[in-house]
């Protein structure tokens, strides 16, 4: 059986975008731009945090432009794969796990208040 077959990395979040995303150029010269969307968590909550705050990634300029135009408090939807990226820093390597997408979209006004209302 192949690995292809067996895994599966999908991810679909839909939530608010916490903050404006911001536009990195890497050492490699690679452009990302990055974002964190805030979740509810599912139900029931007992106690404790009732939402995540999800790093998120895009390499795709188209993606990209579209994502400059989300402000902090749109809800959006997008749609990836969990990734864990590494670097070097001036103290050793680290890491970082977050959502690399492939698509995305601003929700309209109603159909975020239908989903939060669900």
């Amino acid at each position: 059986m192949s690995v292809a077959v067996i895994d599966r990395n999908d991810v679909v979040l839909r939530g608010k975008l916490s903050a404006p995303a911001e536009l990195r150029t890497l050492p490699s010269g690679d452009t990302l731009v990055s974002f964190r969307l805030t979740v509810r968590r599912p139900e029931p909550q007992v106690r404790g945090r009732t939402t995540d705050t999800l790093p998120c990634i895009t390499y795709d300029r188209a993606l990209q432009k579209r994502i400059a135009a989300w402000q902090a408090g749109d809800v959006v939807e997008i749609e990836g794969a969990l990734q864990r990226r590494f670097w070097r820093t001036p103290t050793g390597t680290t890491s970082m796990t977050e959502v690399n997408c492939r698509r995305g979209r601003k929700v309209p006004r109603s159909a975020g208040a239908d989903a939060r209302s669900a």
